[in-house]
C-alpha cells in the first residue's frame, strides 16, 4: 500500500501557489542483500547468496554497458541508459568534451508492467498518519517543506 503525504506549494511565483498536493511517502531504500532475501523468500530454488551475487553482478554490468553506450532493458521493469549534461559552445570547433560535458547521468525509463498506466491501475493508496491528522483538522502544514505542526504546539 502506498502512503500519501500532503504538502502545500510554497513557490510564490507559481500559479499553483498555496495549493495542496499529494506525494508518495517513501522510506529508506533496501540494499541488494535485502532485495536478494526478499526474492529468495518467494519460493525460488536459488538461495539468498546466489541471488545477491547475480544482482550485484547485474548492477556492475549495467554500469559497464551503459558507459559503453549500450542501453540495457529489463523486461517489465525499465531501460537503463546514460545521458550527458552539456553546456553550449558557440560553434562545433569550440566544443570541447572536457569543458562542455559537465556530467554523465544514468536514466531509467519504465517499460511494460512498470509503465505509469499499469502502476496507477495496480496501486492501492492510503494517507500517512500525519496526512490523516491534516484531513481531520488535528494538524496544520508548517512553512518547512514536508513538515507539519500538530495543533497545540
Amino acid at each position: 500500500m502506498l502512503q500519501i503525504d500532503l504538502y502545500k506549494n510554497k513557490n510564490q511565483e507559481s500559479r499553483q501557489y498555496g495549493k495542496v498536493y499529494g506525494r508518495v511517502h517513501n522510506v529508506d531504500p533496501i540494499e541488494i542483500d535485502e532485495l536478494a532475501r526478499h526474492i529468495a523468500a518467494h519460493g525460488t530454488v536459488y538461495t539468498r547468496d546466489v541471488v545477491q551475487g547475480v544482482l550485484t553482478k547485474a548492477a556492475d554490468c549495467v554500469k559497464e554497458l551503459c558507459l559503453s553506450g549500450q542501453p540495457v532493458k529489463f523486461a517489465d521493469l525499465c531501460i537503463f541508459k546514460c545521458s550527458a549534461i552539456s553546456t553550449p559552445a558557440v560553434s562545433v570547433e569550440k566544443f570541447d568534451l572536457a569543458q562542455n560535458i559537465k556530467k554523465i547521468k544514468l536514466q531509467c525509463r519504465a517499460t511494460g508492467e512498470m509503465l505509469k498506466k499499469n502502476l496507477t491501475a495496480d496501486a492501492r493508496l492510503m494517507y500517512t498518519t500525519m496526512a490523516e491528522k491534516l484531513k481531520n483538522g488535528e494538524a496544520t502544514l508548517s512553512n518547512e517543506k514536508g513538515k507539519y505542526l500538530e495543533d497545540g504546539q
